[in-house]
């Protein structure tokens, strides 16, 4: 049951309908946070609301509706919590994809179309919501796949996925997902900003892209998503963390070169910051 040891938090997360991020809304209700939970579909996450609420005692769950791969519903989705004006202690940039190739609606290369710029828009239109708490973080779950990525290809990111499998597209939106972080502990010092890979998690998303049988055999081998979300949980909460820092296993750890690349960092942002005018 629920503990109060967050009753004063206001904690926004992306995509806690399954997986690594259903695990951390439910370590977080259970300590007592009143969560909002920003998902594509109601009549998926509503269920899983009333699941935790029931295995928490903690009925404070609110469900919003975001879609983070059309632009002007990521909008839509952060103007109406600044309407609303209830201020954010914690946003966790949880929601992502991996593998599924194509475009965005808004003409972007889907992984990073998906997983950096929709959340860099929902980032950026909440931050006066998050500037109204001290102590506000924002937890970006990126991934060690960022290690993979060599480079930009700011041309590649107009055009649909190019790879067979995704993943190369997929490294290059986990690189962004850390630079995003970098470049936020630099212009907004006052909120705290982290990034995290999670580990490599026995969830649905293996079902759905290889046979059963090899998908069993592999996820044998790899964390469960409770055991994945300990480290989104640790940056949302652990005291004295310091900003712009990447973490596994609830420890901090070095990112690629290229992740520390200052310049690349400041370029992105200014990027994605036309990119998503409107």
């Amino acid at each position: 049951m629920a503990t109060s040891e967050l009753a004063d938090r206001h904690i926004v997360i992306t995509g806690a309908n399954t997986g690594i991020g259903k695990e951390t809304a439910r370590a977080l209700a259970a300590r007592g946070a009143r969560l909002t939970v920003a998902a594509r579909s109601e009549a998926k996450t509503r269920p899983v609301l009333d699941e935790l609420a029931k295995a928490t005692g903690n009925d404070r769950l609110g469900f919003i509706a975001l879609d983070l791969g059309d632009l002007a519903a990521v909008r839509a989705c952060a103007d109406e919590l600044v309407r609303r004006g209830d201020p954010i202690d914690v946003l966790i940039n949880n929601a992502g994809l991996a593998g599924p190739r194509g475009l965005t609606k808004d003409g972007f290369e889907l992984a990073f179309g998906t997983n950096h710029l929709g959340h860099f828009l929902f980032t950026t239109r909440l931050l006066p919501l998050l500037q109204q708490r001290p102590g506000a973080r924002i937890v970006n779950v990126a991934s060690a796949s960022h290690y993979q990525a060599k480079r930009i290809d700011w041309d590649a990111l107009r055009k649909p996925t190019a790879s067979v499998t995704g993943m190369q597209e997929y490294a290059v939106s986990k690189l962004a997902n850390v630079l995003f972080t970098k470049e936020l502990a630099r212009r907004y010092p006052a909120i705290g900003a982290h990034a995290l890979h999670p580990g490599v998690i026995a969830s649905d998303i293996w079902s759905r892209r290889i046979p059963r049988p090899f998908a069993w055999l592999m996820t044998r081998f790899m964390k469960s998503t409770a055991d994945g979300a300990r480290t989104s949980i640790y940056c949302a909460t652990a005291p004295g963390l310091t900003s712009g820092r990447y973490y596994t296993d609830e420890k901090e750890k070095r990112p690629s070169r290229l992740a520390d690349d200052a310049a690349l960092a400041a370029e992105l942002w200014q990027r994605s910051e036309a990119w998503v005018a409107g």
